[in-house]
């Protein structure tokens, strides 16, 4: 075999020239390598584990590394780097505001706004004040209690005013001596805020007077000022502007955004009243233009309020349950709205403390199981069998809805809030809701009636999908007729699966055993497949191996291929890491890019990375793709005292499940090299191709004297 170094492959080539059978093995376009993703969403790729100073990879802790290596140099005691004070938040920002665009900015407005909306919570505020500055500067004011400012007892040289502002995990917060329910858990907000702000400055009133203090960048710029004494104010004032270091472009927050975000917090608790002062600047847009200079905000209806605002409701024609309980801002307390509507846009807003959670959780959990266990208590009154079947999702899809849940030391998935992780919520909303919704349904049997019409509707419309779905996914193995060849995962969807094509039958039968039941199918090649350059049309046709193989992918080929038919996600040729399964892996490549090229330009076609050699002195063991990969592993790995043993795999047959599971078909173990083609090199590949897999033999000559300056090795 030879090597051409501008041919990229897991063998290092993927070609054999063949003059007697024309079946030369190559026509790999670019491929780039793919490791699947850890959990967390991290990519378990090469460059991400920790290398040495020549390069190499550090071996895992189980020593079942591929590139195990014991040199520790390069990493000493001072690499360790410990962070005080607010320096974290503007070393990793995203890991507190979740990024620095326009979204991460406007989180430092939130959580100013949401300290104000916890002193209303708490009744010791009645008023905010939100002012937009012709500076880009925001400033959140109230008329609650106001920071203390007195020397803070473990910090005496210090006020508390600044401990909060520039002390992570400081709060009143931690307990509900101060706060029966707060937006605020963590007592890292507003200190996020300071830090990732160029200028801040926070005026209290205190004992009827005035203190004010500034600060740059979570320092402060100089000690507690004492203003003197002031009547007829009380409270905190906040103003700040995010820092251009960190946010860029997006350091002038959108005045839109926080115009809404204001709005919302009144539409949440009705003991308070929101006015907003927008002073406009000097360059305005069309955008800006629309947003008004001065606004009040007090919403009573609550969350119908927000429903009909927000989502443009004509409330009077649309079926409304609403209602609320405890006490609004204390601990326990629920508020909903349910608006049923017949489009097919719905929608859920949740709110915890007055924090939106965008994600969800909990909460909206619990209206979710109230809701759907209503609708069926009502089929069972009234006789209906089909209300048995309807699901959570067929309630809501035909539906606006809003909940806010008022709750002591809630739990959120990360500083952003984004969702409500307390499992209590979950039944605390559906005790509160779920008796309530089924007295409103008693209450009028005409709109109940319909309105279980609607959900069951919806029941039956998702059943029909779900049957279709399954119809189209088994039609192709139900005319296969493959039993002892195809072994089909379980899942119904393409979504997330993948299809093995393995050499030979005892390669196959290992691979079964090895696999992912739910996610993975294994369909063996009995022999070489046919190869479709040289070969002609009724030869093609007539072939079984290939006429199986294009009905267990089920997208037909040629002129009948269609990408959206294919029934698994990943097809990965799987064939032995020796110079037969290149040429194997080579025939399949070649066959995809003339059959079924669609296929390989979208990324779906694979090329699994088997060992070639088993490495193991005592209990550390690595495996080996090739030669050079043993030669480098023995060299940098397995030196000093101790009997290496190297074993070489004839075949995949002759892995254990085990080993074929580790090395080459687990999600988080194995290395995958995706195959890709773009539109622009078809043309060229398609020449290659042919020239090395055609009829033609003087065009595979030229094809080969015109490479050879470029072997590096001869493999036959």
């Amino acid at each position: 075999m030879k090597k051409d170094k501008r041919v990229t492959d897991r063998q290092g080539d993927l070609f054999a020239l063949g003059a007697r059978d024309a079946e030369a093995a190559s026509a790999t376009p670019r491929q780039e390598e793919e490791r699947p993703k850890a959990k967390g969403g991290a990519s378990r790729s090469r460059s991400s584990r920790p290398k040495t100073a020549d390069g190499s990879v550090r071996p895992s802790s189980t020593g079942k590394a591929f590139a195990p290596s014991h040199d520790d140099d390069t990493y000493s005691a001072s690499d360790i780097e410990v962070l005080e004070g607010l320096e974290p938040v503007r070393r990793r920002p995203g890991m507190y505001i979740g990024g620095t665009d326009e979204r991460g900015a406007a989180h430092l407005f939130a959580e100013v706004i949401d300290n104000a909306m916890d002193e209303a919570l708490g009744g010791h505020a009645k008023q905010i004040c939100v002012t937009y500055g012709a500076d880009g500067t925001v400033s959140v004011s109230d008329d609650g209690r106001g920071i203390p400012v007195e020397p803070h007892p473990r910090f005496p040289d210090r006020s508390a005013l600044e401990v909060v502002f520039c002390t992570l995990h400081a709060g009143g917060k931690f307990n509900s001596r101060a706060y029966d329910a707060s937006g605020g858990l963590h007592g890292v907000g507003v200190s996020v805020c300071n830090a990732l702000s160029s200028w801040l400055e926070v005026e209290v009133v205190r004992h009827r007077r005035v203190y004010r203090q500034s600060y740059s960048r979570g320092e402060p710029l100089g000690p507690l000022e004492d203003l003197g004494p002031v009547r007829g104010r009380k409270g905190t004032c906040v103003r700040f502007r995010p820092d251009v270091e960190i946010f860029g472009v997006h350091a002038r927050l959108n005045p839109a955004r926080i115009l809404s975000m204001a709005r919302e917090k009144a539409y949440l608790f009705s003991g308070v009243t929101i006015t907003w002062t927008y002073e406009r600047g000097g360059e305005e847009n069309e955008v800006s233009s629309k947003i008004p200079q001065s606004a009040t905000f007090c919403f009573p209806g609550g969350l119908a309020d927000y429903l009909r605002d927000r989502r443009a409701l004509d409330m009077d024609a649309c079926d409304v349950f609403a209602g609320e309980s405890g006490t609004r801002g204390r601990h326990g307390a629920v508020s909903w709205c349910v608006v049923w509507t017949n489009g097919f846009d719905p929608s859920v807003a949740s709110f915890c403390n007055t924090v939106p959670t965008i994600d969800g959780g909990f909460h909206e959990i619990g209206l979710r199981s109230a809701l759907t266990r209503a609708f069926r208590n009502f089929g069972d009154l009234t006789g209906s069998r089909k209300a048995a079947s309807i699901s959570a999702d067929d309630v809501m899809s035909c539906v606006h809805a809003g909940v806010s849940i008022f709750f002591r030391e809630p739990e959120f998935q990360g500083q952003t809030k984004s969702r409500l992780s307390s499992s209590e919520a979950s039944r605390l909303v559906e005790s509160a809701v779920r008796d309530r919704m089924d007295h409103w349904l008693v209450e009028d049997p005409a709109r109940a009636q319909r309105l279980l019409g609607l959900v069951i509707e919806r029941a039956e419309d998702r059943a029909r999908r779900r049957r279709a779905r399954e119809i189209a996914r088994k039609s192709a193995t139900r005319r296969l007729k493959l039993p002892g060849k195809l072994a089909d995962c379980v899942m119904q969807g393409r979504e997330g699966t993948e299809i093995f094509l393995v050499e030979g039958d005892s390669a196959g039968g290992s691979a079964k055993q090895a696999r992912d039941r739910q996610v993975q199918a294994v369909f063996p090649l009995r022999g070489k497949i046919l190869n479709v350059v040289s070969a002609g049309a009724d030869k093609k046709a007539g072939n079984a191996l290939i006429n199986d193989l294009v009905l267990a992918l089920g997208c037909g080929r040629a002129e009948h291929f269609s990408l959206d038919d294919l029934r698994y996600e990943r097809v990965i040729i799987m064939t032995d890491a020796d110079v037969d399964g290149a040429h194997i892996a080579s025939l399949l490549i070649s066959f995809f890019l003339i059959e079924m090229p669609a296929l390989v330009e979208r990324g779906h076609l694979y090329l699994a990375c088997p060992p070639l050699y088993r490495i193991a002195r005592g209990q550390e063991v690595a495996y080996a793709r090739d030669d050079s990969h043993r030669d480098a592993l023995l060299k940098k790995g397995f030196r000093g005292k101790g009997k290496v043993e190297i074993s070489r795999f004839k075949g995949l047959g002759e892995m254990l499940a085990s080993q074929l599971k580790e090395t080459t078909m687990q999600a988080k173990t194995r290395k995958l090299i995706r195959v890709q083609l773009g539109r622009a090199e078809r043309d060229d590949v398609r020449e290659s191709v042919e020239a090395l897999m055609g009829v033609d033999a003087d065009a595979r000559y030229r094809f080969v004297r015109e490479r050879a300056p470029y072997v590096a090795e001869l493999d036959i």
